[in-house]
């Protein structure tokens, strides 16, 4: 059993996080993770309104005893959706911890703490972990650029993330991105970690609501089967290399760029959640990580932490035995 500041703070057993995802973190994954150790996250706005997080809530509580939390990304948006609405729905609803990613999250982080949360804030950079630190998280989980979504626009991998992190953060941090086995939660424990954040490995899982052909193409696909869009947006994310992101790096590509109006019908959320739903990988959008290449099968979330916890058990001793500590 592997113990850390993450697993006594959070009350799991193995220091693993179900990163918040669209339209995959629904209760059926996330009582799957936690009742196999882990943290299983709710994603509030694959919920259409407060109400209906409110259900979601009520449906993992029924599934699970363990604990889970729920996500709120703040996304850069005209019309943003009502935060606070889903955030009071959560708390109402007895949810106690929390995962916030994007900019400006003070408010929403003073309302969980004022309600006696854990707050697990996500940052792509030190300099944005280390704001969130003054605001009075408890965790940061910090996003390398090998990460699904977002990695922000610096390009850091999380090998010297991590380590930047050991040397300039005072709370508990996470690794999120380029994680999905043992090896690599063993790596972040030797970077400072107090555990790590998965998204694209939970995706492909019996448990995960995705179709299975998306499942089956995630276990074929390698390490070099995504692609950044948004790049000359400012707004990098790294998503599967389909037939769509292909066109769509074509069209940013052009002499002069392009507008995001040129760009919103093909990177449509509706099209992204329709690839989860029909099974065509070139339908849409979706995001995905480099740990496609180090994903080989379909476990039950169950099998898939047994495994990690025990791979990684297995890798700290065996280093242990190579530079003689044992």
């Amino acid at each position: 059993m592997i113990a850390t500041e993450l697993t006594e703070l959070l009350r799991i057993r193995v220091p693993v996080v179900q990163g918040g995802m669209q339209w995959v973190g629904v209760p059926s994954l996330v009582a799957a993770v936690s009742n196999a150790g882990g943290l299983g996250i709710l994603t509030a706005l694959t919920q259409p309104t407060p109400e209906a997080l409110r259900v979601a809530v009520r449906e993992t509580r029924a599934a699970t005893d363990k604990p889970f939390g729920v996500n709120i990304t703040l996304l850069p948006t005209i019309n943003p959706p009502d935060y606070q609405g889903y955030a009071r729905a959560a708390i109402e609803e007895g949810v106690r911890i929390f995962e916030t990613a994007g900019n400006n999250p003070g408010r929403l982080i003073k309302y969980f703490k004022s309600h006696g949360c854990v707050v697990i804030h996500k940052c792509t950079t030190v300099r944005h972990a280390k704001s969130a630190e003054r605001m009075g998280v408890d965790v940061l989980s910090i996003d390398g650029f090998e990460c699904a979504g977002h990695p922000g626009e610096e390009d850091i991998g999380g090998l010297v993330l991590l380590a930047r992190a050991a040397q300039e953060l005072r709370v508990p941090y996470i690794a999120s991105g380029g994680i999905a086995d043992g090896r690599g939660l063993a790596a972040a424990l030797a970077l400072g970690a107090a555990g790590v954040n998965m998204g694209t490995r939970f995706m492909c899982t019996v448990e995960s609501p995705i179709h299975q052909n998306i499942k089956d193409t995630i276990v074929k696909a390698t390490e070099q089967d995504t692609i950044h869009i948004f790049r000359t947006l400012k707004n990098t994310a790294r998503v599967f290399k389909n037939s769509v992101s292909k066109e769509v790096v074509a069209l940013e590509r052009r002499p002069g760029g392009a507008e995001f109006s040129e760009l919103r019908d093909l990177v449509s959320g509706a099209r992204g959640r329709l690839v989860y739903e029909n099974g065509d990988p070139d339908y849409g959008i979706w995001s995905a990580g480099v740990t496609l290449g180090l994903i080989k099968d379909i476990p039950t979330c169950e099998e898939l932490l047994k495994r990690i916890e025990k791979d990684a058990e297995d890798v700290i001793a065996e280093m242990g035995k190579k530079i003689g500590l044992c």
